[in-house]
């Protein structure tokens, strides 16, 4: 065994090598920082590992079976990374968080897959392209994002909440629920968790259609006036 490691000493491969993860090493930086300046879940240091380690992969394929097993492996790549990804995307009040960081990584990973590959132009051109979708687009999604939330245009998500008294759980989420259906909204899903010692917080978020805000709010009035509801109101967000 020691033998065999000795004999696969190649030391213009492994200046290859070292220029491969170099790369990968400087470029996955360059994403992260933009992603680190920000606060982003995935930052420097991660997105540097994920392009490294994509790197590593590749190179390593590319020396022991060549081409081919180079192929093999990027296709491991791009599928595992959504694992990683998917560590990073969060539900918050019935909002999805964390799909651009999560596409980061993905790019980051494309990157660095590049570099094992020895495509450095490549890699480097494509580091171009994930840090413009970072932030050149940014102005545009802002100014997206400001358009009045009753443009039909604009997708918005739209959460009831009730808060209730634990023993009568069951008796407000059916009022909600009957209030809902009475009304013609459907919805997309429904979340119960503890508010406090004695209370529940149920958050039933709406599907992504039309909705008219003088009909919420008659539901809410009418869902407050029930003793088992003490407080109801509705919320909509644009934000992802």
């Amino acid at each position: 065994m020691t033998l065999e490691a000795i004999q696969n000493i190649n030391l213009e491969s492994l200046l290859d090598t070292g220029i491969s993860l170099t790369t990968a090493f400087v470029l996955g930086a360059v994403i992260g920082y933009e992603r680190q300046y920000r606060q982003r879940t995935a930052g420097l240091r991660t997105n540097v590992l994920v392009a490294v380690g994509a790197a590593i992969f590749v190179d390593m394929a590319n020396r022991l079976a060549g081409h081919d097993g180079a192929v093999r492996v990027v296709a491991y790549v791009v599928s595992g990374i959504g694992f990683l990804g998917a560590g990073v995307i969060m539900r918050e009040e019935g909002n999805v968080r964390g799909l651009n960081t999560a596409a980061t990584l993905w790019g980051s990973a494309a990157v660095g897959a590049s570099a094992g590959a020895d495509l450095i132009l490549e890699a480097a051109l494509g580091c171009l392209f994930v840090l413009a979708s970072n932030t050149l687009l940014r102005p545009l999604v802002n100014r997206i994002n400001q358009q009045p939330i009753d443009t039909p245009a604009v997708e918005v998500t739209n959460t009831v909440y009730v808060i209730a008294p634990r023993l009568r759980q069951k008796e407000a989420l059916r009022l909600l629920e009957d209030a809902l259906e009475a009304s013609n909204h459907p919805t997309r899903d429904l979340v119960v968790h503890a508010f406090g010692e004695q209370d529940v917080e149920i958050e039933a978020v709406l599907m992504s259609t039309s909705v008219d805000g003088d009909q919420l709010d008659a539901i809410v009035a009418q869902l407050a006036a029930s003793d088992a509801v003490g407080q109801a109101f509705w919320s909509p967000s644009t934000t992802e």
